[in-house]
């Protein structure tokens, strides 16, 4: 296996059930200026437009969108979560809150409990304002959204509550990377760390595996937004990140091409004003259909993520996280029990 170096040292950071391997940039960090919220924020749930599905479903009085969801709030599980990126879980863990529904429904989902809508509980504003605040009073480094994108509008008047109540810690929004550029900037100023996938570039893949042919472009634009509001990555004295953009790409069964692709063109377009995090954890779940998609119906051979590995090391790439071992023998899916909402 090969590392990312810098100055000829390896720094090595093992992570819990998963090894991880960094190189930090640490800045100073300075206080974000928040005065850039929109006051003026319009929910859009009636004929809903918050995703690039635009389905315009009528959420707002109970309709289900493309996501699965109405415009109430659901919840699976809100916990500190120690297997994100080092930067992200630390020694104390990521305040995690994972919603329920998704905008992709890719037929891989690693998460397809929540993402096809099985599990979730229905939560007020106020107490998901109360669940961040629960979260960082646990020790938690940060609040992480995962899978938000179709409930943005109750997460920031949540959000606001919570910091008016004294919440400090910095937001991670973590999302699959398919955004509208105008519901991402009502979160400016809001969220601190933006955690994207960027999944493919090649249409077929997207159109085939997640029926959004559209992806590369519309990630493009999502995440040259996300850059805009973050600029280059900060942290702290402890490594922890304070503001930035980290872009996950998640190596797929017979798709190197396709990943080596991403990565020259994250590497070439930002450098390091992003860091790469290049995953090698793909696991075949029960919930694919291996008959019709029998190509992933297998883990990623261990050759064809050192090859990507090793072409991001070609390319120049110093920002990166990757993945030491067969982390496919183990599960990074936390069950989702109703736990903390």
């Amino acid at each position: 296996m090969h590392f990312i170096v810098a100055d000829g040292k390896r720094i090595f950071n093992l992570w819990k059930r998963k090894t991880w391997v960094a190189i930090y940039q640490k800045v100073r960090y300075t206080d974000r200026n928040e005065s850039g919220i929109d006051e003026r924020l319009s929910d859009r749930m009636s004929g809903c437009t918050l995703c690039p599905r635009m389905c315009g479903a009528d959420r707002e009085n109970g309709k289900k969108g493309f996501c699965g969801e109405t415009g109430e709030i659901r919840a699976a599980r809100a916990a500190l979560h120690m297997w994100e990126e080092p930067c992200i879980s630390g020694k104390e863990g990521s305040g995690t809150v994972f919603f329920t529904g998704c905008t992709l429904r890719c037929v891989f989902c690693q998460n397809h409990e929540i993402a096809g809508s099985k599990v979730g509980k229905v939560i007020s504003e106020e107490r998901l304002a109360e669940i961040f605040l629960e979260l960082q009073g646990k020790g938690a480094n940060n609040i992480n959204l995962v899978t938000p994108t179709h409930f943005v509008p109750q997460i920031i008047r949540a959000l606001q509550s919570a910091k008016k109540q004294g919440m400090y810690l910095p937001v991670v929004y973590n999302t699959g990377g398919y955004e509208r550029v105008e519901t991402l900037k009502m979160l400016d100023g809001l969220v601190d760390i933006y955690l994207p996938d960027f999944k493919y570039l090649n249409t077929d893949h997207a159109k085939k595996y997640s029926k959004a042919e559209d992806y590369p472009e519309v990630a493009k634009a999502a995440l040259a937004e996300m850059v805009r509001q973050e600029g280059k990555p900060v942290f702290d004295e402890r490594g922890m990140m304070k503001r930035g953009v980290i872009v996950r790409h998640l190596l797929l069964p017979g798709c190197l091409a396709d990943g080596k692709r991403v990565v020259k063109y994250l590497h070439e377009t930002y450098g390091n004003r992003i860091y790469m995090s290049l995953m090698s954890q793909y696991t075949p779940l029960e919930s694919l259909d291996a008959a019709k998609y029998p190509e992933l119906n297998r883990k990623v051979p261990e050759y064809a993520y050192e090859k990507l590995v090793d072409y991001a090391i070609s390319l120049g790439v110093m920002q990166a996280f990757i993945q030491e071992g067969d982390t496919a023998k183990e599960s990074f899916i936390p069950p989702f029990t109703l736990e903390g909402v």
